[in-house]
């Protein structure tokens, strides 16, 4: 029996994890779970999982969850409790799937303790992703990614040698907008950015999604986990979202992975690594329904959003910070609607302008330049 202290619970990726431990009761229990600030979809999940530990977002959640419920498990707040929960002797598995880099401090230590740690937390590898490899390879610990792309990746390198590898392909849906002329883009609406084609998915990345920061990022994550040159990944468009990533090796033999657009399916591979279970409720791809698959070359001339991350993620330092502490912050703005879509690369643009570059830096340089930049793109969009 695995116990499972989920970071993220009442997101999408936290969801979908409760579904798989819910299909196997007898091989997953719910040690601890953090959330932010959503009760009511908290309450019922805590009836029917039983963790021990609670972590919440804030003082005030704590109080209405206390209101709204008799807990009898601890209640823990903030950074400070995902780290507590993270790193508790009674954790055997950590699921990092908040978003943002509020994941970072918690997966730092809970390499330290030598954890097992599915990641779908990308900021944390984005900001920081020298520190964390570093710190994984020292205290011996994999880790088991969970976006569909990694995971993919991660899979099609099972048995084969790191130095043989020539490239990895990334493919990207192109999100809500793929099939909308760039000029049009001005006046697109929130609701419009969050009706993706394919994947059912948080607010947050699937604004990104639209921009293409996503993969920008993923092509970041990609860098750090597989130890791959960032002229050595490449992005494709695939509408279909049936492969989630291949990688070609020096013979030019490609491998890939295939299987439809559900999240469970790389969710349930990081838990029982390394071992395969069935997935209930789910169907298999039917190759004669699908009939044809398509790829478009990816253009960042369409796309500036992965150019930046490209240029960020080659210069390194703190630059992948600001790019991802400037994106954050500007699709927040987006969501609140006080902002355009298309301002959204602008605000990253002039904070990765702005920046000079901290190269090495440490876990307190990262944190404090997250900080200012999120004060600065703020202060950008209203001067």
């Amino acid at each position: 029996m695995k116990k499972i202290t989920l970071l993220g619970a009442t997101g999408s990726i936290g969801i979908q994890t409760l579904e798989v431990i819910r299909q196997y009761p007898q091989l997953f229990s719910v040690h601890a779970f953090a959330f932010g600030k959503n009760v009511k979809k908290a309450i019922p999940l805590i009836r029917e999982f039983q963790p021990k530990i609670l972590v919440v977002q804030d003082m005030e959640t704590k109080h209405e969850l206390q209101q709204h419920y008799a807990v009898r498990t601890e209640i823990l707040v903030g950074a400070a409790g995902m780290v507590e929960v993270s790193i508790d002797p009674e954790t055997d598995v950590l699921v990092n799937a908040v978003m943002g880099s509020v994941g970072l401090d918690a997966t730092i230590q809970a390499i330290e303790k030598k954890k097992q740690i599915a990641i779908a937390n990308k900021e944390t590898l984005v900001t920081a992703g020298h520190l964390v490899m570093a710190l994984a390879q020292q205290h011996q610990v994999q880790l088991l990614p969970v976006d569909s792309e990694h995971s993919a990746i991660f899979q099609c390198l099972q048995g084969e040698k790191q130095q043989q590898v020539e490239r990895i392909i990334l493919t990207a849906s192109g999100g809500s907008f793929r099939d909308t002329p760039r000029e049009a883009l001005e006046n697109v609406t929130v609701e419009d950015a969050l009706k993706h084609p394919n994947w059912n998915m948080g607010a947050k990345i699937t604004i990104d999604s639209a921009s293409m920061m996503n993969k920008g990022l993923e092509v970041i994550e990609a860098h750090w986990l597989f130890n791959i040159p960032y002229d050595k990944i490449d992005v494709i468009l695939h509408k279909e979202s049936i492969i989630h990533s291949m990688v070609e090796f020096q013979d030019r033999s490609i491998i890939a992975q295939l299987g439809n657009a559900d999240m469970r399916i790389p969710i349930q591979y990081a838990l029982t690594y390394p071992n395969r279970m069935p997935l209930q409720e789910s169907d298999p791809v039917n190759f004669i329904e699908l009939g044809k698959m398509h790829f478009q070359e990816m253009s960042f001339e369409r796309f500036p959003c992965l150019e930046m991350a490209y240029q960020a993620g080659k210069e390194g330092g703190t630059m992948p910070a600001v790019l991802n502490a400037a994106n954050e912050q500007a699709v927040a703005l987006f969501l609140q609607k006080k902002i355009s879509f298309l301002a959204i690369e602008k605000v990253i643009l002039e904070m990765l302008n702005t920046h000079q570059s901290i190269q090495h830096p440490d876990l307190e340089t990262i944190q404090a330049v997250d900080q200012e930049t999120r004060l600065k793109a703020i202060q950008f969009v209203t001067r």
